[in-house]
This record gives C-alpha cells, structure tokens and sequence, in this order.
C-alpha cells in the first residue's frame, strides 16, 4: 500500500505483540583525558594568543574546556606550568659532543637554535628570563654547554660565566624582537623586515637625524649614522654573538691568535687574571 500523495510504502502500525523498547540512548563521544602534555599545550595556545600577560589557569582551563580545579591535578600552580613550558621547549633539542677546533661554530649553532625556539611562541623570552634552567630535564643541556667552553680550553672561571652570558644575551635579544612582534599586533614577525612593519621608515629617520647632528658635538655618532641601524634582525643577532665569541676567545691561553687582531690588548695575557 503507497501513500497517495507521496508515493511511497506507508509506514505499518506497530504490531500488539511488538514489546516497547526504550529508546537508544544518545552515547556521548569519549572525551581526551586531561594529562600534563594537555595542559602545556593548550597554555602554548592561550600564550600564543594573548601574550604572557593573558595566561592564566582560568584561561587553560576554558581552552581545554574544563573547570580549573581540574588543572591542579597535573600542574601545581601557574609558575609550575611556566616551567613546564620552558622545558618542554627544549624537547628535541641536542648539543653535540664537544670539539675544541669547532668550539666557537658549535656556540653559534646553539644560540641561533637557542634564539629560533624562544621567537617560536610568544613571549617565551620573557618566561625564559624568570626561570633558571637547573631543572632536572634541562641540566644536560647545561653541562654539554660548559663542556665546549672546557674542552676548548677556557678558564674555568671564564667558562663558569660565559654559558649565562651567552643565555643573557640570547633571552635579551628575542626579548627585544619579540617587544616589537607586540608592538606590531601580530605574534609572527618577518626576518627581512626586523618583525618591524615600520623598521625601514624608522631607520631612515634615525639615520638622518644622527646625519644631522653638530659634527662638533656628535663626531662618532655622525660617523656611524648609517651602520647602527642597517641590516636585518639575523645580520645583528651573529655580529653581537661575534663580538662575545671574539671576547671569549681573547682568554684561551694558548689561542689567542684565534680571536683575531681586533680581539684587544689583553688578549695575549688575559688567562693570567684568572
């Protein structure tokens, strides 16, 4: 039997002995279980998205869609989530065994390693610089750092201080980009451009400017206009670790030819002071 007006099998009444049955129940589908791994990466987007300054626990917690109590069951407090994600910056990250003919490429490579992962999130910078990186996961990358200074022969008392000069000035560099990335209301930045959309119309106006100082007054500054604010961000990150390298070098005992004539007068006898 059809249904006139829509030609098709009508649907048949339910028989006296069919049984009522209820109805299916709707299955919710399964949720993720809430993990350490979870809450740091839900923070990286929340950090990502608004800044350091917007981070907090409610916010991961809306992120992961779960109440904040929740989130104290993997991470203690807010601090102990920004150490977790520094941390977890560095998963992955290897030093090489260390060669005292490559000491300085191998520095190099660490820090401009060292700078791309702190330009990766936003504000990681500012996170680095409050947390010491004596955490049991990133003590190895430490003594593999101290290792090169060592192996290549500097002082121990010059060692001891240049893997946290090195940090300082890797932390303060990023830092300083990644003031501008904000400045800019965007959280990525283009290289080419200093992750400064107005860096070039900026630079134009500083160099004229020391252009136009009293030469009197001014001489160096006058000299120098048009080498102060040129090059890219990468151009400027490798001649201010140049310049560290060169200095470190000035105390290998026997090396010191190495740091080239430019490395200063105390270069020959700086081993002596320590």
């Amino acid at each position: 039997m059809s249904d006139a007006a829509t030609g098709s099998s009508a649907t048949p009444p339910p028989s006296p002995w069919e049984r009522e049955r209820p109805a299916r129940p709707r299955v919710a589908p399964a949720r993720t279980p809430l993990s350490r791994e979870r809450v740091v990466e839900a923070a990286f987007t929340v950090l990502d998205r608004q800044g350091l300054d917007g981070l907090s626990m409610r916010q991961v917690a809306a992120e992961l869609g779960v109440t904040v109590s929740a989130l104290y069951a993997h991470v203690s407090s807010k601090d102990d989530l920004l150490e977790l994600m520094y941390t977890r910056l560095f998963d992955g990250f290897t030093m090489p065994a260390p060669d005292p003919q490559r000491w300085q490429e191998q520095v190099r490579d660490y820090a401009r390693s060292g700078r791309q992962l702190l330009l990766s999130h936003r504000d990681m910078a500012r996170i680095s610089m409050a947390h010491v990186p004596f955490t049991a996961e990133l003590l190895p990358h430490v003594e593999a750092l101290l290792a090169i200074f060592r192996t290549a022969g500097l002082p121990d008392r010059i060692a001891a201080e240049a893997g946290d000069l090195i940090s300082t000035y890797i932390d303060g560099f990023a830092l300083e980009e990644g003031m501008w990335q904000d400045r800019a209301g965007r959280p990525g930045g283009d290289d080419s451009s200093l992750a400064r959309p107005d860096w070039r119309e900026m630079a134009d106006q500083m160099q004229d400017y020391f252009a136009s100082l009293p030469a009197a007054d001014f001489p160096h500054l006058r000299a120098l206009a048009g080498l102060m604010v040129s090059g890219s961000s990468d151009e400027r990150f490798d001649i201010g670790l140049e310049i560290i390298l060169r200095g470190l070098a000035s105390y290998l005992p026997d090396r010191a030819a190495d740091a080239g004539p430019e490395a200063g007068p105390h270069a020959g006898r700086a081993a002596d002071t320590t």
